[in-house]
């Protein structure tokens, strides 16, 4: 389960870049990018969505790395890790591939040797962001209008809410300023909220701060590749022949089990399984890691 949107609702390898966090990809093929940080909390009212935002973090990322910190005001003084160090996605490295699981988005610009990396938002359950599906950016469009779905429509109606049949572009677009399509139903776009990076909060598209959906907007061609994952436990041998897992909270697949004070049930594809059946595996270090599921790479070999 995914507690973070019930909690939150109601209120080097890396290179510094405008707004991405990008990285430089192995020459090696290594998969293993990124160093994570310390971040002591100033004094004063600092929402925890500021410091997500300050380090290109989803809310998810902060707190699965940070178990036990307050969704709305962390504690001034008190140290979080700032989760940049990760496993990049078992995917080709091309155009965008999106995992749903640690709802990132990566981008591999052509011919530049390095990836973007994008917190997002995602769908709600019952309204969730299509998995397994390889697509395309069909267009682009800068101040986009949006229109509804009749069950969208219905929704809101019965909570006493008349959506427009489209809703007129600008700043207070639910879709933000910038939006890219990838089919008739679902695009990459922004927000006119200051909260859900990280969270399942959308209607099945994939929502960015505007800063960061400005930028890809920019850059991204029409006709870009575009992979849909869904990838809760990645797992990676690194050239030296270290081994790494890293795990996150896998996506609630109902309400009932979204609503549940317990977590939702890890699988394994066959990779995952291969790998973590090999006799370097450290049994107690994966024990470790699949239970506490801080959304880290660790070694598993040690």
């Amino acid at each position: 389960m995914n507690r973070l949107t019930a909690l939150v609702l109601p209120l080097m390898f890396l290179a510094p870049s405008a707004f991405a966090l990008t990285y430089v990809i192995p020459k090696d093929g290594g998969r293993l990018v990124g160093q994570n940080e310390t971040y002591v909390v100033p004094q004063g009212k600092l929402a925890l969505e500021d410091i997500a935002a300050k380090f290109q973090l989803g809310l998810t990322n902060i707190m699965q790395a940070n178990p036990g910190v307050d969704p709305f005001l962390p504690r001034p003084g008190s140290k979080l890790i700032i989760p940049h160090k990760l496993l990049l996605p078992d995917a080709p490295r091309k155009g965008i591939i999106i995992n749903l699981a640690e709802m990132r988005l990566y981008y591999y610009p052509k011919g530049k040797g390095t990836v973007e990396v994008y917190p997002i938002g995602i769908g709600e359950v019952g309204r969730d962001t299509p998995e397994n599906w390889t697509t395309k950016i069909w267009r682009k469009r800068a101040n986009p209008t949006w229109t509804p779905t009749a069950r969208i429509r219905a929704d809101y109606a019965a909570n006493g809410e008349t959506l427009p049949k489209v809703w007129p572009a600008g700043p207070d677009n639910p879709m933000g300023l910038f939006a890219l399509y990838v089919g008739n139903l679902y695009a990459i776009h922004g927000t006119n909220a200051n909260f859900g990076i990280g969270l399942r909060v959308s209607h099945g598209c994939v929502r960015l701060r505007n800063d960061d959906i400005e930028a890809l907007f920019k850059e991204v061609p029409v006709h870009t590749r575009v992979q849909f994952i869904n990838e809760p436990i990645k797992v990676a041998v690194e050239p030296d022949g270290h081994r790494y897992i890293e795990v996150h909270e896998p996506l609630s697949k109902n309400q009932a089990q979204y609503d549940s004070n317990e977590d939702a049930p890890l699988t394994f594809n066959r990779n995952v399984k291969r790998f973590i059946a090999n006799a370097k595996t450290n049994s107690e270090t994966l024990k470790r890691m699949l239970e506490k599921r801080n959304g880290m790479p660790v070694r598993l070999d040690n």
